[in-house]
């Protein structure tokens, strides 16, 4: 079923294709939201391309607009309608068709939103259709019909899509898809659907082929990679065995063994899920960076039970020890959202306890923001936004004094840098990170690209290390 699908896409691909041959047709997209969405703008882009327009970054001159959605936060609907408004009379100039897809267009109040007060949209797609593009465009082109192409139940995994990826040196791969968690702040079980794990052998072919394109570092993703295929093997869903990876564990070491990948990163898995065999491939696998991303949310026991994160303070500080005593040179990021639903002072100072006590390398700080159709816009002691910010004020001064003390530890130290390329913010010097995925400026030139080097710390920022080229 799957390959008739894909098959189906190809041959509307190549409909599209001829009647835009000759054209010279553009498009514009704008990606909404995390890694995943960022995945999937690669694919919509793989299929733009494939069906004959070529990107731009001007929005005013495409004739075909994507926007790819987010619905984590509150903004990103305000930042759509204010895109939605542009677009409108971009399509009055140009005749251009627009589309919107992504996790927003999961949420049926949203669609009726946009029918009502955005009714020049031609397409609107969901997650679970997004591999449907080609057959929803041409029809749009066709009938001049607006075309909804949403569905409720879980999809499936849909391999061999087109893909263009902007980095020729970092590629990020979906290992799986959805989420069965069910935190009540979070929308994405609802509009991700429930966990599907890509087959193994898709998943390493994937990567084999981008080490042959001469990509060095690869990010597995999912909402719960250490989840994964863990719904497959608990109720007996069938998949094809490869290399004998069976766990997200087996799955790292497989993957540390493809020649030409020299860093691993994985994002994100849940600090419940985070087994004993999966710490080890860390500590084993050579090419797993030892900067791991261990979602907190929240260091009260009372806020993570309100929350349905199932695991408590002390859980999460014992896992810390255990990888601390177990992952030479570990470091740890995380996810921290200020003023959930209930959440005391009290609750928050055990928040401040557990980023002095874990010192994260780095905190991405978020105020809580109500999501309709999670338990958590349904609870009543939601917190003033006045104390919202006022907590993420003091986190955010908190994380900044520990980011300039260790800083201030890596002067005189050598670290692996990946070079990236130059600096957006001067091009006469040259960008890339360590392992544990700290930015650093230096002196060099292109012939680095791509590789490894050993970099000396020599002065530290904020935001970024300086650097000089360790000789011979």
């Amino acid at each position: 079923m799957k390959k008739i699908e894909i098959n189906r896409q190809l041959e509307y691909i190549e409909r599209v294709r001829q009647i835009n041959e000759g054209k010279n047709y553009t498009y514009y997209i704008l990606t909404m939201g995390c890694q995943l969405n960022e995945n999937d703008s690669e694919k919509l882009c793989g299929m733009a391309e494939k069906m004959g327009y070529s990107k731009i970054s001007d929005m005013n001159k495409a004739d075909l607009i994507i926007f790819n959605t987010c619905c984590i936060r509150e903004n990103a609907e305000d930042r759509l309608f204010g895109k939605l408004g542009e677009a409108k009379k971009v399509k009055e100039n140009r005749n251009s068709i627009i589309a919107i897809g992504g996790c927003m267009m999961q949420e049926k109040n949203m669609i009726q939103k946009i029918h009502e007060s955005y009714p020049f949209v031609d397409v609107i797609f969901g997650t679970h259709t997004l591999h449907n593009f080609p057959e929803d465009l041409y029809m749009a082109i066709n009938t001049n019909k607006k075309l909804e192409d949403v569905l409720d139940i879980d999809g499936e995994v849909i391999e061999g899509l087109p893909i263009k990826r902007e980095d020729k040196i970092k590629a990020s791969v979906t290992i799986m898809n959805g989420c069965n968690n069910f935190c009540s702040y979070c929308i994405v079980p609802y509009v991700r659907g429930r966990e599907r794990s890509r087959e193994p052998k898709d998943i390493i072919y994937e990567i084999q082929d981008l080490a042959k394109q001469g990509y060095k570092e690869i990010t597995l993703l999912g909402q719960n990679v250490n989840s994964y295929l863990r719904v497959e093997n608990e109720k007996g869903i069938d998949y094809e065995r490869y290399n004998g990876i069976n766990s997200f564990a087996t799955l790292l070491r497989v993957v540390n063994e493809i020649d030409g990948i020299e860093r691993i990163r994985f994002i994100s898995p849940h600090p419940k899920d985070f087994t004993d065999d999966v710490i080890e491939a860390i500590r084993d696998c050579d090419k797993v960076c030892k900067l791991v991303h261990l979602p907190l949310q929240s260091g009260s026991t009372d806020v993570l039970k309100s929350m349905n994160r199932r695991y408590t303070k002390d859980q999460y500080l014992n896992l810390v020890d255990k990888m601390k005593k177990n992952i030479p040179n570990l470091t740890l990021s995380t996810d921290i959202i200020v003023g959930f639903a209930g959440e005391t002072d009290k609750d928050f100072e055990d928040t401040l306890d557990v980023v002095r006590k874990v010192n994260f390398e780095q905190v991405y700080m978020f105020i809580y923001s109500r999501r309709n159709g999670t338990p958590g816009d349904k609870m009543e002691n939601q917190v003033p936004d006045k104390i919202k910010h006022e907590r993420f004020d003091r986190l955010k001064a908190l994380v900044e004094e520990q980011i300039e003390v260790k800083n201030k530890e890596y002067i005189g130290t050598i670290q692996k840098v990946l070079v990236e390329g130059t600096s957006k913010n001067n091009e006469k010097l040259y960008t890339g990170r360590t392992d544990s995925n700290k930015v650093v400026i230096f002196e060099g030139n292109e012939e680095l690209i791509g590789k490894v080097i050993d970099i000396k710390i020599i002065s530290e920022h904020m935001w970024y290390l300086k650097g000089a080229i360790v000789n011979g």
